[in-house]
C-alpha cells in the first residue's frame, strides 16, 4: 500500500492522517506522530509500534508525501524521518526480526514489481530472478540434501529452509533499497 487505507486514524493522534508513514510492521502513522513516540522515549533505541509493540526499524513515507518535499514544514520531518532510518534502518537485524518483517518486505517488493509505474533496480530484479529459479530448481529436482525418498516429511526440511533463506535475503536486499531510498 502506498497510502493508509480511506477509513483510518492515526492511531496516536487519533485523527487524519498528516504525512503518513508506514513502519516495518506495517502499521501507518502520522510521521510527526510516530517521531513524538520515539523522542518521548530512549532516544537512542527505535520505538516500539503502539499497535502491536514490534520494534520499529524503518518509516517509510506515503508516495504523495514525498511530492510535498518542498514544503519546509514537509522537508523538515522527511528529514526527521531519514535520521531515524539510518539510526535504526542500516544495521542488521537480528533473525527473530527478519522473521517478523519478512511478510511486510515480501509483500512491497511482490506490489512494486507488479507495478509498471515503479522502477526497481535492475541488478535487484536480475538478482531476486536468480534465486527464484536457483530455488526452485534445488526443491523440484530429486536430489536434496536430506532426500524426501528416504525420510519422507523431513526430508521437506531442507527445501523449506532453502526457501526461507532465500526469502530473507530478497527481503534483506529490499530492505537496503527501501532505506537507501527513504532514509538518505
Amino acid at each position: 500500500m502506498d497510502f493508509p487505507p480511506e477509513n483510518d486514524i492515526c492511531s496516536v493522534c487519533h485523527e487524519d492522517f498528516t504525512l503518513p508513514c508506514q513502519a516495518n510492521c506495517s502499521h501507518w502513522f502520522c510521521a510527526h506522530c510516530i517521531l513524538g513516540v520515539w523522542h518521548h522515549g530512549f532516544a537512542r533505541e527505535p520505538c516500539k509500534c503502539p499497535i502491536c509493540r514490534r520494534t520499529i526499524t524503518l518509516l517509510i513515507p506515503a508516495e504523495a508525501v514525498q511530492q510535498q518535499r518542498h514544503d519546509p514544514e514537509v522537508s523538515q520531518v522527511l528529514g526527521n524521518v531519514e535520521r531515524y532510518n539510518r539510526l535504526f534502518g542500516g544495521g542488521s537485524p537480528n533473525l527473530s526480526q527478519m522473521l517478523q518483517d519478512l511478510p511486510f518486505f515480501l509483500r512491497r517488493m511482490l506490489t512494486e514489481l507488479m507495478d509498471p509505474q515503479r522502477s526497481l533496480p535492475f541488478f535487484f530484479k536480475a538478482r531476486m530472478v536468480l534465486a527464484l529459479v536457483l530455488s526452485s530448481i534445488y526443491v523440484l529436482s530429486p536430489v536434496d540434501i536430506i532426500p524426501e525418498g528416504v525420510l519422507g516429511y523431513v526430508g521437506f526440511f531442507d527445501d523449506l529452509l532453502i526457501l526461507l533463506i532465500v526469502f530473507l535475503y530478497l527481503t534483506a536486499i529490499y530492505r537496503t533499497i527501501l532505506l537507501n531510498r527513504h532514509g538518505g
